[in-house]
């Protein structure tokens, strides 16, 4: 939490769209700021929760009461930043303890300019959320939150919605950039970022996968000469990220250059929103969204339930098991949430490709999911999608699966 110069707490207050407030103490930086309010719903990763770039526009509640208590450290951020709009906790940790530790987290939130507000009742406020939605927040601190709390929520009502904006550009790389295959190279992969996190390209270049990096404007023709030398990849790969995927147009209409050129494809979270709309699936906002690394999927495929990571608003229409025709051939629901029965992932038939809606990097999380990227391997074998069936599921061949982030890349 923030303090003045005698030691006294620095008043906060949020201010939710509705009209609720909730008054608290600054915890970071001390000032104002607005976003869309969620939860996330596990209960350590915050660090790799805070550099996720999903999370762009977002104010984010911890429903865990006790954040901060490992500090911050220099290995497991998944991008060059904290991207979050503003943070909410309840208890703050006063002293961390961890040995990777290299500062608190309050003095990392102020030094990157994130306002957060601590000593909040966030199970009152994450069970509004669940019972109105997301809606927009504002955190005001300091002089701010002295001023009235009509001016504050004017504040809040005049914040964007999430509903159609196109982030990704907003959070993607400027500039290309590799990840070489760790040993013998077996593949490349041309992996497109709408908010990638650094992992990702990890766990495929841990099974020999050298993955070039594309910005989110990347034409067809870039991705499709992002191999060596301007050669082919054996794969395409379609990051997670921030936005309402309805918006996006120019990354679908390169997807459906992909599909029709038959190149593996993998796509994650906001991929695997775009493989929905490239295939004719819509797609539509959920009522407040999963985020946490503890959500319960199923493979509808293997019928084996996984405890996964996600971090998404938005979802595709559709219900389990269910197989529609599109331009590429059958597309199917491959995986379905327990908790909701939401799409949780999708499945072409008759095209090489395939996505999830969370997150098989485990940066912060459950390994459960890791066998995706080994599907990914076996597709790019040729290895036929429907036959995508088989016992990857039980294996993880990555040189470390415990290491959460410790050589994670800066991307």
């Amino acid at each position: 939490m923030s303090t003045g110069a005698n030691g006294a707490r620095t008043p906060a207050v949020l201010v939710l769209e509705d009209g609720r407030t909730f008054r608290g103490d600054a915890y970071g930086r001390v000032g104002e700021t607005v976003g869309e309010a969620v939860f996330s719903t596990g209960m350590t990763g915050y660090q790799e929760t805070l550099t996720d770039p999903s999370y762009h526009r977002q104010v984010v509640v911890m429903t865990a009461p006790h954040v901060g208590n490992t500090g911050y450290n220099d290995e497991d951020a998944e991008s060059s930043r904290i991207w979050v709009a503003g943070y909410v906790v309840r208890d703050p940790a006063r002293v961390p303890s961890n040995w990777r530790s290299r500062r608190t987290l309050a003095d990392e939130l102020d030094a990157q300019g994130v306002v957060g507000i601590s000593g909040v009742d966030t199970r009152a406020l994450t069970r509004h959320l669940r019972e109105r939605g997301a809606m927009k927040v504002g955190v005001f601190s300091g002089e701010a939150a002295a001023r009235p709390v009509e001016q504050l929520l004017d504040a809040v009502r005049g914040a964007p919605d999430m509903v159609g904006t196109d982030l990704a550009s907003l959070v993607s790389t400027p500039e290309a950039y590799t990840v070489p295959a760790h040993g013998e190279r077996r593949f490349t992969v041309a992996a497109v970022d709408l908010g990638i996190k650094s992992m990702t390209p990890q766990r495929l270049a841990e099974r020999g996968v050298e993955v070039t990096v594309l910005p989110s404007t990347a034409t067809l023709e870039q991705v499709l000469t992002a191999g060596p030398g301007g050669s082919a990849p054996d794969g395409v790969f379609f990051s997670n990220g921030p936005g309402d995927p309805a918006a996006a147009t120019h990354e679908i209409e390169v997807l459906r250059g992909v599909l029709e050129r038959r190149v593996p494809f993998f796509g994650i979270c906001y991929g695997n929103q775009l493989l929905g709309r490239a295939l004719g699936f819509g797609t539509y906002k959920l009522k407040y969204g999963h985020r946490g690394i503890n959500q319960p999927v199923m493979d509808l495929a293997t019928r084996k339930v996984e405890v996964t990571a996600h971090n998404h608003g938005f979802a595709v229409e559709g219900r389990a098991g269910e197989v529609r025709e599109t331009p590429y051939g059958r597309a199917e629901v491959s995986h379905v949430c327990l908790n909701d029965d939401v799409v949780e992932g999708l499945r072409c038939l008759d095209a090489p490709a395939f996505s999830v809606q969370y997150h098989p990097e485990a940066a912060a999380g459950p390994h459960d999911a890791s066998y995706l990227f080994d599907r990914f391997l076996a597709l790019m074998e040729g290895v036929p999608a429907a036959q995508l069936v088989d016992d990857t599921a039980d294996a993880d061949t990555t040189e470390n699966p415990a290491a959460d982030g410790a050589t994670a890349k800066d991307a």
